[in-house]
């Protein structure tokens, strides 16, 4: 992990113009990064706006193979840029982009999403917010447009994404719209000015005029999209392998990960089992170590603020344990800030700084109206995947690196299996470390590790089409035979668990990206270590980290490659 200054060569000129032309075809994508100067804008989802998109992406691909590297820190950025925008052009020309529809990830939840890393500390900012809100309709009637051409392709999302999207639209759409309580947080900053006075009206009508568009993207998926939609999940080899090779960076055997997955779900189920019994005695089985662990009242948090401190606590001191022993974390990473996200889906996610850290990382949870108890034995792994050492380390030190990587390098590449496999792998790290030794703790690090062997398997066997393992059942997966699955590996409520289900069914190769990831994480670790073996050397695991850290977020491929050298 380096601040050291670099001179910057052909090849970075190249990764700044692009992540320029990133920012101003995609504010959406620039707000997420950081970068000032596009929060009034919403990116243009029609046809259209993709295929400009796309030739930008096109363009970037012919200048960097007009240049060589000058040193390693190009030769990287070069392996990285080729292999993520070449697949961004594979799924393009695939028509991904132009049918993206899902539960989750998708222009229709990102365009509400970026309101959450608005800012809105001052006037100015809320007028920003103002003409964002008024770009709404444009930007979901642009998306419809596309979602119809896709159609007319015989391209249309399985029916069960269609269905619970328009669910999720008409909820935008609805009396408790997401858009009317955001826009009240402004009167923290707008005084009684008569131009302050305006602003409010006007931000209650854009707030209105979008809560309308989404109604209107509700109606054309339920009129046109779902009557043409077909009813099963699976997206077949093909469509999957492309986005298997997207989400990990690397190209992995299917069939031979699908047989891993189950082994490892064994083998994690195994460790379980043992881990049970120390909680609970010799003869426990799982259900009794959770039992005992949720009626513990020093595991127990009440309430939402509850959960948010403790959240913050655990990651504070995670942080001063680590920092200077395990890794060295630069002073602006050591802040990140925990909060409860103003949607109730049951998630929890992780947003990077911006590029001056002057908007910090985040941890957010996102907790359903009915949860209202949450145990922490379950959930400080989850502080360790979503903070340190997990995704904030990860990013944080990359945005932090502007002497060494260039902006693509630090703001506008991510790669699921290295971000994801890292937090994951971090989980596991801590308990090495001593962080889980609490066999409570432990148990709920193991119980987050059943669950990402378990949506291999299930995302891998639905979308291929593969054989049940028997000791699960019979016949080929489909929905049903998945759902029997996960509510007998996953300890999630009903309503988070059939969030999942419809994530994995509706995003394919996403979720198995994390312990995939882990997996092509631990055996690059495990592959440095035995060639300092071979010459002589001892195995730093520090010095490995903060190696493979001050890469940036890059395909596993090119991160196996580097740390091979």
């Amino acid at each position: 992990m380096t601040d050291q200054e670099r001179t910057p060569t052909p090849v970075d000129t190249i990764a700044e113009r692009h992540v320029r032309r990133v920012a101003e075809l995609d504010p959406i994508a620039a707000t997420a990064m950081g970068l000032p100067g596009h929060d009034d804008r919403l990116t243009d989802l029609s046809p259209d706006g993709l295929a400009q998109r796309a030739q930008a992406t096109r363009t970037t691909l012919r200048e960097l193979d007009a240049v060589a590297p000058v040193d390693d820190t190009d030769r990287v950025t070069l392996a990285a840029m080729r292999e993520r925008l070449g697949l961004e052009l594979e799924l393009h020309e695939a028509g991904e982009d132009l049918r993206e529809l899902n539960n989750i990830e998708s222009p229709l939840q990102r365009v509400r999403d970026i309101f959450d890393l608005q800012p809105t500390a001052s006037v100015e900012d809320w007028e920003a917010v103002r003409s964002r809100l008024e770009a709404v309709p444009e930007a979901l009637g642009g998306y419809a447009r596309s979602l119809r051409e896709a159609a007319a392709r015989g391209d249309v999302a399985a029916h069960r994404q269609v269905v619970v999207a328009a669910g999720q639209a008409r909820e935008l759409a609805g009396p408790d719209s997401f858009f009317r309580s955001f826009v009240a947080g402004s009167e923290r900053v707008l005084d009684d000015s008569g131009a302050c006075q305006l602003l409010r009206g006007d931000l209650d009508h854009a707030a209105r005029t979008a809560a309308e568009a989404y109604g209107e993207l509700a109606e054309v998926l339920e009129t046109e999209l779902a009557p043409q939609a077909p009813l099963p999940d699976a997206v077949g080899r093909e469509r999957y392998s492309l986005w298997s090779r997207w989400f990990l960076g690397a190209r992995v055997d299917l069939d031979e990960t699908y047989a891993w997955g189950v082994a490892e779900l064994d083998r994690v189920i195994a460790e379980q089992e043992a881990t049970a019994r120390e909680v609970a005695g010799p003869q426990a089985s799982i259900a009794d170590a959770v039992a005992l662990l949720d009626a513990d009242p020093d595991r127990r948090l009440v309430g939402t603020e509850a959960l948010r401190r403790w959240m913050q606590e655990t990651s504070d001191a995670a942080i001063d344990a680590l920092d200077g022993v395990h890794f060295d974390i630069p002073e602006a990473v050591r802040t990140l800030e925990c909060r409860i996200a103003p949607t109730q889906t049951g998630g929890i996610y992780y947003t990077p700084p911006s590029d001056d850290f002057s908007r910090p990382g985040q941890m957010w949870w996102s907790v359903p109206p009915d949860v209202t108890e949450h145990s922490t034995w379950m959930e400080r792994t989850t502080v360790y995947h979503e903070g340190v050492p997990g995704h904030h380390l990860q990013c944080g030190q990359a945005v932090h690196d502007r002497g060494s990587l260039n902006s693509w390098r630090r703001l506008a590449c991510w790669v699921s299996g290295h971000g994801e496999g890292w937090a994951l792998y971090a989980e596991r790290l801590m308990a090495d470390l001593g962080h889980l030794d609490d066999p409570g703790d432990r148990l709920g690090m193991l119980d987050a590790q059943r669950l990402r062997a378990a949506r291999v398997v299930v995302d891998l066997g639905v979308h291929l089409g593969l054989e049940v393992p028997r000791r699960w059942g019979s016949g080929r997966w489909d929905a049903d035979t998945a759902w029997t699955f996960l509510r007998e590996n996953v300890a999630l409520p009903e309503a988070s668990l059939r969030f999942e289900l419809d994530r994995y069914l509706g995003w394919p190769g996403q979720a198995p990206s994390y312990k995939i990831g882990q997996r092509l994480w631990e055996r690059t670790r495990d592959e440095a270590r035995a060639a300092s073996a071979d010459r002589g050397e001892d195995f730093s695991l520090k010095r490995f980290h903060a190696r493979a850290l001050g890469l940036g977020s890059v395909g596993l491929d090119v991160l196996r490659t580097e740390l091979g050298r």
